[in-house]
């Protein structure tokens, strides 16, 4: 019997994302797998049930999950959505280990093979399957637009007949894949842009996209490509130089994360205190505390006369690439371990072994381990 694969609708409120697009689902299809997919499970991405032309559409999460041996999610499973599956089935989502131990918990109990996708090892053969990166591009788009849209004034130099008018300047903090994708749409909208990066690795990039690096003399190059903790010392150095900088800026956007920890706080209450009224603080790390002291996730205040945005689960409101985007990286991760219709994993393969967070009764991800 064909290897089952079910897509069930997201449950968390606010998500608008599906784990896999109707293109995606019929080449699993092709590859001998069945797709099952709960009715309407792609409509808030507009992806409606009669597009997905290879899957057997399923009434409710509960027949779909008794059906599964492979079961495709964005976000993490509810404690009740880890009841409803199979023994040994196995699951693919972004699990956020960190935040959800009791249900890691259930998921090794009930002997479930689960794969946290944000644990995929950052190398060059996993590229196409890193789902943090094609999320994260799609929330440097988006946070680009709306500091454009908060903005007291244009981003673009405006010739007009009452005058010139300046181009606004945009400090971006963090030039990873979100970082670097701000740059560009900043800089597509016409602003002067200055970005920083503990990595002095990410300067060719930054001036790549025609962007001016913002140097601290502070280099924090760690492990896996990302930044490391930096010292007390450290700290201050880099606040004194970005503070001069900040002070100067129209908008600031800031990206800088680490997968399972706290956001670093990099902009102070006072660094904010510094800034021009009208001015604005975009906050892609929000959703993990916030790189500003003074953001509150999910909402957009005003501290003396400057905005500070939150946002959280950013890409969820672009659905349609966003879910496209993260199909690809399933199937990308997937699909070599499928062969007619049948799923053999290896887990010789580093990609494969990594990335598991449960398999066989235990917790096989040592970080989550420890902290159960």
């Amino acid at each position: 019997m064909p290897v089952r694969m079910a897509v069930p609708k997201e449950t968390i409120s606010g998500e608008r994302r599906v784990a896999l697009d109707p293109t995606m689902a019929d080449r699993f299809s092709k590859l001998g797998a069945e797709i099952l997919l709960e009715k309407s499970a792609g409509l808030s991405a507009f992806f409606p049930d009669e597009a997905y032309k290879s899957s057997r559409l399923v009434d409710g999460a509960k027949a779909l999950y008794a059906e599964a041996d492979v079961v495709f999610k964005v976000q993490p499973p509810t404690l009740e959505e880890v009841e409803q599956l199979k023994d040994g089935a196995t699951l693919l989502a972004v699990l956020q280990p960190h935040r959800n131990l009791e249900m890691v918990k259930r998921l090794r109990d009930k002997k479930i093979t689960s794969f946290a996708m944000e644990l995929i090892p950052r190398i060059s053969r996993a590229q196409s399957m890193d789902v943090l990166s094609s999320q994260a591009a799609v929330s440097g788009y988006k946070v680009a637009l709306l500091a454009a849209n908060l903005a007291s004034g244009f981003f673009p130099m405006l010739t007009t007949a009452a005058g010139t008018i300046r181009p606004s300047k945009v400090v971006i903090i963090g030039a990873g894949v979100a970082g670097l994708q701000a740059i560009a749409t900043c800089r597509r909208l016409g602003a002067m842009v200055e970005a920083y990066d503990v990595r002095p690795a990410a300067r060719q990039e930054i001036e790549s996209l025609g962007a001016k690096m913002i140097d601290t003399g502070v280099s924090a190059a760690g492990e896996g490509g990302y930044a490391r903790e930096l010292t007390a010392e450290e700290k201050k150095q880099q606040a004194d130089v970005l503070a001069k900088h900040i002070a100067a800026a129209n908008a600031v956007i800031t990206t800088a994360a680490i997968p399972g920890r706290e956001a670093p706080k990099i902009v102070t209450v006072a660094m904010v205190e510094g800034m021009k009224r009208g001015a604005v603080v975009v906050d892609m790390a929000a959703e993990s505390g916030g790189n500003c002291e003074l953001t509150k996730p999910g909402e957009t205040i005003e501290h003396n006369g400057v905005i500070i945005a939150g946002p959280i689960n950013i890409p969820s409101s672009f659905p349609v690439p966003a879910s496209e985007m993260y199909a690809k990286n399933l199937f990308n991760f997937l699909s070599p371990m499928i062969k007619d219709g049948n799923m053999n994993l290896d887990w010789d393969d580093e990609v494969i072994a990594k990335s598991a967070l449960t398999r066989d009764g235990k917790i096989v991800h040592e970080p989550t381990s420890k902290l159960v």
